[in-house]
C-alpha cells in the first residue's frame, strides 16, 4: 500500500483555496503520539483541548471543532476509532465522542507499516506540511505535535509535488529592494542580505504561484507573523495587524503594533504589486481576528 500517496489525498472539504487543515493537524498529532509511544491510543476527551489549540494556531480564521477530523479520518483508511461499546466512530458530535469514551490511533495496517519502516513517519510528516502549511511554520508546528524528523526526513517527496520556481526570490528581493514591506528592514553581511526573505502572500501549498505578484520581500520575524495570521494586506496595499496579538514590551509596539495601516513600503517603480486576489485569499484564509485602528503618532 501506498501510504504516501494516500496521505496526499486526504479527503477535504475544499473550494476556492480554502483551507481544511483538520485532518492533517490530527494525522501530524498522531504522528507525534506515535513516535512516542508506539502502542499508545488518544482518548478524545483526553487529547480534545490538545487538538483544539493546533486548529486554533494552524488552522483558518472560522470556528470549528477537532470533532469533525477525529471522527472523519476514519474513511481515509489512516485512522480508526472505537469506544466503549466497541469499535467504530459514534459520529462527529463533541458530546457523543466524549459520552462514549471515544478513541483513536493510526489505522493497524499503518502502524504496521511505520514498524517495519521506521523511516516512512518523516516521510508522511514531512509530505503532511509540505502540501498544507508554509515552511515557515514547518518547525515550530513539529514542536508543537511533538514531533522529531531527522534531517534526512526533510527531503521533499517530489512524486507528489509540482516544483518551485527558484528563481522567486530573486525576483522578489529585487522588486522591494531588499528591504523588507512591512518594516524597511535591509540588513548585510558585505554584499549579502541576511533576514530577507521572499514571502508567498497565496501559500504556495494553496496553489500560489512563484511570481512577484504574490510575493513580499520581508524579514524573517515579520514573514513569521505574516504565516502565522498576525499580519496582513489590505486594501491600498496597507498593513493589517490583527487585534488578537497583544504585545506590552515597547518592541512589540514598535514592531507589530505600530505597523497597522501603514502602507506597504515598494515594490519599486514598474515592479507588479501583490495582486487583489493574492491579498484577499490571505486575508480570508490567514489573517486572524479584527484589523487593529492606526496608532496614534
Amino acid at each position: 500500500m501506498d501510504w504516501l500517496q494516500r496521505t496526499a489525498k486526504l479527503r477535504q472539504w475544499t473550494r476556492s483555496g480554502t483551507r481544511a487543515p483538520h485532518k492533517p493537524l490530527l494525522l501530524l498529532y498522531a504522528l507525534g503520539r506515535f513516535q512516542e509511544d508506539a502502542d499508545g491510543a488518544l482518548r478524545y476527551s483526553a487529547v480534545e483541548q490538545d487538538l483544539l489549540r493546533l486548529l486554533t494556531e494552524y488552522g483558518p480564521p472560522n470556528k470549528t471543532t477537532p470533532a469533525y477530523p477525529f471522527h472523519h479520518l476514519v474513511s481515509d483508511g489512516v485512522w480508526e476509532v472505537y469506544t466503549d461499546r466497541g469499535p467504530g466512530s459514534p459520529g462527529s458530535g463533541v458530546g457523543d465522542l466524549r459520552a462514549t469514551g471515544a478513541t483513536g490511533r493510526l489505522a493497524p495496517e499503518l502502524r504496521a507499516a511505520l514498524r517495519r519502516e521506521p523511516v516512512l513517519l518523516g516521510r508522511i510528516a514531512r509530505l503532511l506540511l509540505d502540501l498544507h502549511f508554509p515552511p515557515s511554520l514547518h518547525s515550530e508546528l513539529c514542536e508543537a505535535v511533538g514531533l522529531e524528523l531527522e534531517p534526512t526526513e526533510t527531503e521533499q517527496v517530489s512524486a507528489v509535488r509540482r516544483q518551485r520556481d527558484r528563481r522567486m526570490r530573486e525576483l522578489v528581493l529585487t522588486a522591494y529592494e531588499y528591504r523588507c514591506a512591512f518594516c524597511g528592514y535591509d540588513g548585510r553581511i558585505g554584499a549579502v542580505p541576511v533576514g530577507l526573505e521572499a514571502a508567498h502572500v497565496r501559500w504556495w501549498a494553496f496553489d500560489g504561484p512563484d511570481d512577484v505578484e504574490n510575493g513580499l520581500c520581508l524579514c524573517s520575524l515579520h514573514h513569521k507573523l505574516f504565516d502565522k495570521g498576525v499580519l496582513g494586506v489590505g486594501d491600498g496595499h496597507r498593513i493589517l495587524v490583527s487585534q488578537r496579538f497583544v504585545g506590552h514590551s515597547a518592541a512589540a509596539r514598535e514592531h507589530v503594533i505600530a505597523l497597522a495601516d501603514r502602507p506597504l513600503i515598494g515594490p519599486q517603480p514598474g515592479a507588479r504589486p501583490v495582486s487583489a486576489a493574492h491579498r484577499d485569499w490571505h486575508t480570508r484564509q490567514v489573517f486572524h481576528g479584527v484589523a487593529r485602528p492606526a496608532t496614534a503618532v
